[in-house]
């Protein structure tokens, strides 16, 4: 019993020294392999530093052509310890393969598919403030699964890149234009014509919008006890003011002192709706 064991421990000992070799060159190139395609990585983010693709999709081509070469060292490595068969099976059965996974993790491929797709699509960048699905916030980071958003409130919502692709997207700041819509409600018995040109005086006097698309005054309703009176303005989101937290803030209480100071009579009764646009009106 014991020189069966101790023949059966030579014998897998043998088979050990005898693979051990094949086992280490496997390694070794699975290993050159790797770094190979991290150095095409960094080649490939090299030549496309040149181009205008964002800097978080450079990362995406970076990590999936390091995946590529991946992959194929592993085929190798698979065929050079006597796997043949499953290395053939991993590259030849791709498809078969990829139907399996496709249907036992269903959702991280769409994540992924679409992550590829908005790679090429680039629909917004690192900095973007972008809303989807009623979610609302700055860019911080996007990868194969999720984009990393950052809310006003200070919260970090990660959304899934199918919920982005599928989706209506609104990105505020694509072209560094944002409009801002407040209203005011005055009096009857007022000037309706002098308080719309005494609030188009101030916003441009301000220095905090646009001249082009340039502001807009005038009335948008008749309610009960006021005319609502509603100031359009066009601010550089790009270039915000530098003593100013919030434009907006700060236009509407330069607007109701310029009322004020003139006179007017304000509703209290007036609802303010801010609006955010992406891009002005066609003219």
């Amino acid at each position: 019993m014991d020189n069966l064991f101790l023949d059966s421990l030579r014998e897998s000992w043998q088979q050990f020294v005898v693979a051990a070799p094949r086992f280490a060159l496997a390694l070794a190139v699975l290993a050159a392999f790797w770094i190979f395609g991290r150095l095409m990585a960094r080649g490939l983010r090299a030549l496309l530093d040149r181009s205008d693709l964002a800097e978080a999709h450079l990362g995406f081509f970076r990590r999936l052509v390091t995946w590529i070469f991946v992959l194929i060292g592993a085929a190798v490595a698979l065929d050079i310890i006597g796997l043949s068969g499953a290395a053939s099976g991993l590259l030849a059965g791709g498809g078969i393969t990829a139907v399996v996974l496709g249907f036992a993790f269903r959702e991280i491929g769409e994540n992924f598919l679409a992550g590829f797709f908005l790679a090429f699509s680039r629909p917004f960048n690192l900095g973007d403030l972008i809303e989807s699905n009623g979610l609302q916030g700055v860019v911080r980071e996007i990868s194969l699964r999720s984009t990393h958003i950052r809310s006003a409130d200070g919260r970090d919502i990660y959304i899934p890149s199918s919920k982005i692709f599928k989706e209506p997207l609104i990105n505020f700041t694509r072209d560094g234009l944002r409009r801002h819509n407040f209203s005011i409600g005055v009096a009857y018995s007022e000037d309706i014509d002098r308080v719309c040109g005494l609030l188009l005086r101030t916003v441009i006097e301000s220095g905090y919008v646009l001249e082009k698309p340039g502001p807009f005054a005038g009335i948008t309703n008749f309610q009960t006890a006021f005319v609502e009176v509603t100031v359009r303005v066009w601010v550089d989101a790009f270039n915000p003011p530098p003593d100013v937290s919030d434009s907006r803030s700060a236009i509407m209480s330069l607007c109701r002192r310029a009322l004020v100071e003139a006179g007017y009579t304000l509703s209290s009764d007036v609802s303010q709706a801010i609006e955010l646009v992406n891009k002005p009106p066609a003219s």
